[in-house]
């Protein structure tokens, strides 16, 4: 389970990277609708060749709220990261992880002591790891308020995607499904955008976003193997320690920074990678 995890943070890590990096040069919805709906085209290949139509049941009903849910989420991540500064906008996301951990306790879910204190350690290190705004200018409420949204939304996601299925072929299904619903979602408001007159195509137009479609593939196939590895995770158990270990991702992000464009990290966020890999090693041994 902890590996599962560990491997999901690393997957939704290296997405949320690439997804920032193309966002610099298409308009960020694009980047979603574009990239999920690569990955539906992948999904839906899996589920034709491994006979996971079989599969269906009242559970997708979650898979495609999470379809819904998704997309909204994300957009609001966007509209805060465009209204305020990141080192707010982050750390109040992060906090999503605390939708799945709290659901876990209410039914009944009871970690061992040493992991209680792994939670909280490795949830102050990945607010802490995404560098959090100390002082400055005040934030406006809109801003908080967008990012408290889609920290909601995106541990929303989290819970449904874990109901969704039972089976590992039932789990293929409920991701399709997920994903074509966040594509049909996201088209929505895509063409409302170029409906609008707001630009939807990078700046070499055409070309540029045929160029583009590996990275934005990669971004979207990515991103759904996380949400399948920390199904899996969550359903080993327990998923207070899964939906930790898997929220590291802003860790991951940072370190590609790191090491692709030579950002560098701030104390605080260095400071947040080592409580969360403590909190990591106390949730591995309980």
């Amino acid at each position: 389970m902890v590996a599962l995890a560990l491997v999901t943070s690393l997957l939704w890590g290296l997405s949320d990277f690439g997804g920032g990096l193309l966002s610099r040069r298409t308009p960020p919805l694009t980047v979603v609708v574009v990239s999920q709906g690569l990955s539906a085209l992948v999904l839906g290949v899996v589920v034709a060749a491994t006979g996971a139509w079989s599969a269906v049941g009242p559970g997708l009903w979650f898979a495609a709220a999470a379809g819904v849910i998704g997309p909204a989420a994300m957009l609001c991540f966007y509209r805060a990261l465009a209204h305020g500064p990141m080192g707010v906008v982050s750390p109040l996301a992060a906090t999503s992880v605390t939708v799945p951990i709290g659901v876990a306790l209410l039914l009944g879910e009871r970690p061992q002591p040493v992991q209680y204190t792994g939670i909280a350690i490795a949830l102050l290190g990945v607010v802490l790891a995404g560098g959090p705004q100390l002082r400055g200018a005040r934030v406006q409420r809109r801003t908080v308020a967008l990012a408290l949204v889609s920290a909601a939304g995106f541990g929303t996601v989290l819970v449904l995607i874990v109901h969704a299925s039972t089976t590992v072929l039932g789990l293929l299904l409920a991701l399709f499904v997920q994903r074509v619903c966040s594509v049909a979602v996201g088209g929505a408001a895509l063409y409302a955008a170029a409906r609008r007159g707001d630009p939807i195509l990078p700046g070499g137009g055409r070309r540029g976003l045929l160029t583009a479609l590996p990275a934005l593939a990669f971004v979207g196939v990515a991103d759904v193997a996380g949400n399948a590895t920390y199904a899996l995770a969550a359903w080993i158990g327990p998923v207070t320690v899964a939906a930790v270990l898997a929220s590291l991702d802003p860790l991951i992000t940072a370190t590609a920074a790191r090491g692709v464009l030579r950002e560098r990290l701030r104390l605080v966020q260095a400071a947040g990678a080592g409580l969360a890999m403590t909190g990591t090693l106390l949730l591995a041994s309980g």
